[in-house]
């Protein structure tokens, strides 16, 4: 950073990630997309074909910044082996790769403790005697006689260029290209446009995904299950509760208007059925619950204390309107701030926001007028009653 202050260093790229979704998963935001070499071709050609696929990905409107970390171009030193006059010299292969290991990358001994504290041992040149290529000339090995024969006598440095290292995935040679989504656009929308472009590539390639794109990809389209599992869930606490399987159908019909009122937030707003808004349909289905069995329990009291079905809807409605009214709107005023939240991190509080405000709008208004004709007809039909029964509980009378 001194280097850059200062202007000692020419050029350079500066990329500013953020961090990852999740802690641990992956290096930065956005999507980890793999180019695998299926073919083992030539490490040209794989350069080739990266550079190629990042060039098209950058022409994307989908797509933000798009990069890979693998360059062919970097400078490197290699150092030739003299392999005969290793041997002439009374010397093994493995001696002269662990001196210039010792000496150039450095050498973990051991640990020693003093004054409370442990220190490590790390044998290597000083800074100075391996600043450049030519000085592992300088080094000496000792052979089997105990002779220091000096390694420049073994050793050719040749400079060439090539990767810093070479990434494997699922054994094929790979390359990471890290991305994000361009303004205005889902992370589901870059990860199509990606795989648009994957079919572009030449024979002997292909891709894979990593990181939170990944676990991503392996979760998605289960949102179903996952909603369906909880109205299960729901509907076999409420079984319990009234020991009935008929009032858990009554109470949980409330459900699609809070759904329905939802996706109408959303789209009203401009806002993708994305993660968070999927989270917040889970939380509707106990929010539009939650109305519907204070409304159905007090009807229930009132049915089996000798009301008729009619007059216990009734009842249970006209003493529970009010604790609806005041603990719905009181939870919609209290998220009120996620639905109009800006700045950083608004995306995901709009989501979540919307959708529970909305939803529960809904399942609040439409609620307390249907939530009682649910129970009506759920009811009877569990009674197996005739369908049109007088206020007082009378059977109609049979035709002649």
């Amino acid at each position: 950073m001194t280097g850059l202050l200062n202007g000692q260093v020419k050029d350079a790229n500066v990329l500013v990630l953020n961090a990852p979704p999740i802690r641990g998963l992956g290096t930065a935001g956005g999507f980890e997309f793999i180019l695998q070499d299926r073919a083992g071709g030539d490490p040209k050609l794989f350069s080739q074909t990266l550079q190629g696929f990042l060039g098209e990905a950058r022409k994307r409107p989908e797509l933000g910044f798009v990069f890979a970390n693998y360059d062919d171009r970097i400078p490197q030193i290699e150092y030739e082996i003299d392999r005969e006059k290793v041997k002439s010299y009374g010397l093994t292969l493995s001696d002269v790769f662990f001196t210039l290991q010792v000496l150039l990358g450095g050498y973990y001994v051991n640990d020693f403790n003093l004054f409370g504290r442990t220190f490590k041992v790390q044998a290597q040149a000083e800074a100075w005697a391996r600043a450049g290529p030519d000085d592992a000339k300088r080094y000496y090995v000792r052979n089997a006689t105990g002779d220091m024969i000096p390694l420049s006598a073994l050793l050719k440095p040749k400079p060439f260029n090539g990767p810093e290292y070479y990434e494997r995935y699922n054994i094929f040679r790979a390359a990471t290209i890290n991305g994000a989504a361009a303004p205005g656009y889902s992370s589901g929308q870059a990860v199509a446009a990606m795989e648009d472009l994957a079919k572009t590539l030449p024979p002997g390639f292909g891709f894979d995904w990593t990181g939170a794109t990944y676990q991503e990809k392996k979760t998605g389209g289960q949102t179903g299950y996952i909603f369906a599992l909880s109205l299960m869930f729901v509907f076999l606490v409420l079984a319990a509760l009234y020991e009935s399987w008929a009032m858990p159908v009554a109470i949980l019909m409330v459900v699609p208007f809070g759904v329905f009122g939802a996706f109408a937030g959303l789209a009203l707003r401009g806002l993708d059925n994305n993660v968070y808004a999927q989270v917040g349909l889970v939380m509707l289905i106990g929010l539009a619950a939650k109305n519907a069995i204070l409304i159905v329990e007090f009807a229930k009291l009132a049915h089996d204390r000798g009301a008729s079905i009619v007059r216990g809807a009734i009842e249970g409605a006209q003493l529970r309107l009010r604790p609806i009214l005041m603990t719905s709107f009181a939870f919609v005023f209290g998220t009120l701030p996620l639905a109009l939240a800006t700045g950083a991190g608004a995306g995901a509080r709009l989501s979540l926001g919307n959708t529970v405000v909305s939803g529960m709008l809904a399942a609040t208004v439409f609620g307390i007028f249907v939530i009682p004709v649910f129970y009506v007809i759920i009811q009877r039909i569990s009674e197996r009653k005739a369908p049109f029964r007088d206020d007082e509980g009378a059977a109609p009378k049979e035709a002649a």
